[in-house]
């Protein structure tokens, strides 16, 4: 089923999901390993003297579910919530760090949990697509409410989130978060809460995701340097090019031949066999990126379109392949392929050059899902 990010979380969901059916802590703990986890990781006793990660994350629980606005919510919507503050700080295990004063902090454990997220969803739980993403977009921005007027540029700090998340519901998780603790600053937290919504409000991303003009103007605000946030620049692009995304064996070749286009495909895996390079090999696979951008290079000279066709698992894959194109005065359009874990899995296994399951798994845990900041337009093709 194609969507439009604009779509995304936006909609409502064909079924209930939740991801426990047993939400007692001992449960959790005997069914997650990443919360059995949580026990072992302490915290900075200034901002956290109620202990480990395990204990804040039930005081967090605890006080989502007095919310409320939390009560107020439907039911789906509250499992989301629930399952992004049971979540939310998942990767304190493996970031958090102790300095020589003692002092502990867990520098990006928010951009790293929400991977880890992506990763526990997709793999153990399964819930739809749409409120899989929505779930790892809050862990990747739920200390954001707390810390948006220390951003450099507030105002794209906000606007970003706001593609992904619900800004409300945003806010209450951090709500949650800052009262799911002892701490001396808590009515500083709850004043940076209020602003937050009030300037969500301001600036038009509370209540919806903002407008934009044109998706060009979307796109160079957020790719762009010191950009207006109401500019809309001619669209004088020369030719379009669609960029495949997804990890191998979700069947990107096959929606390739779906489309029933004409159009040359510049696929990376046909340059390896052509030269019987390995996947594995790094230093050849750069010649491989190499031969395939002077391949690109040609068809944006003349302003032909084409397909690139790659696994562009992570955004920095794709932002290095985006700025080229961009360059030629390219259109870009992102297709995110996936299909759900078991049928991925068996896929790769009955493809004539299947990939070891470690191999696999890697891929899976890197997997960063486009967004709609990244390209002129970006569908996803899930089942």
């Amino acid at each position: 089923m194609a969507k439009n990010k604009n779509d995304l979380g936006k909609e409502g969901f064909l079924m209930e999901w939740t991801i426990a059916v047993n939400k007692n802590w001992s449960a959790l703990e005997k069914q997650f390993s990443w919360v059995r986890d949580m026990e072992q990781v302490q915290q900075d006793p200034l901002h956290h003297a109620e202990g480990n990660v395990a204990i804040h994350t039930q005081m967090v629980l605890q006080q989502l579910e007095g919310l409320p606005e939390y009560r107020n919510l439907d039911y789906q919507k509250q499992e989301l919530l629930w399952a992004s503050a049971l979540l939310h700080d998942v990767e304190k295990r493996s970031t958090t760090i102790v300095a020589a004063d003692g002092r502990i902090s867990s520098p990006n454990h928010a951009k790293r949990g929400a991977q880890t997220a992506r990763e526990i969803l997709f793999r153990d739980v399964e819930p739809p697509f749409a409120l899989r993403e929505e779930i790892v977009a809050l862990v990747r921005y739920h200390g954001l409410p707390l810390w948006l007027m220390e951003k450099v540029d507030p105002m794209k700090s906000a606007l970003e989130a706001s593609l992904s998340v619900n800004m409300a519901q945003l806010k209450l998780l951090a709500e949650a978060d800052a009262k799911g603790r002892y701490c001396a600053d808590l009515d500083a937290l709850l004043y940076a809460l209020d602003m937050f919504e009030l300037y969500s409000k301001e600036i038009g991303c509370w209540d919806a995701t903002r407008s934009f003009l044109s998706e060009n103007a979307r796109f160079t605000y957020f790719n762009g340097n010191n950009s207006y946030v109401d500019y809309v620049p001619f669209d004088t692009f020369k030719s379009t090019v669609t960029v495949l995304s997804g990890l191998p064996g979700m069947g990107k070749d096959y929606q390739i031949l779906a489309m029933n286009t004409d159009l040359p495909v510049i696929s990376l895996d046909d340059i390896r066999r052509k030269y019987r390079i390995d996947p594995t090999d790094k230093k050849r696979n750069g010649w491989v990126v190499q031969e395939a951008k002077e391949q690109a290079k040609k068809y944006l000279r003349c302003g032909q379109d084409f397909i690139w066709n790659a696994t562009n698992i992570t955004s920095q894959m794709r932002k290095q392949l985006i700025d080229l194109f961009v360059s030629y005065q390219a259109y870009v359009k992102l297709l995110y392929v996936e299909k759900p874990y078991k049928i991925w899995r068996a896929q790769n296994s009955d493809r004539e050059y299947p990939l070891p399951e470690t191999v696999l798994d890697k891929m899976l845990h890197n997997l960063e899902v486009p967004q709609l900041t990244e390209a002129h337009e970006v569908i996803y093709i899930t089942a």
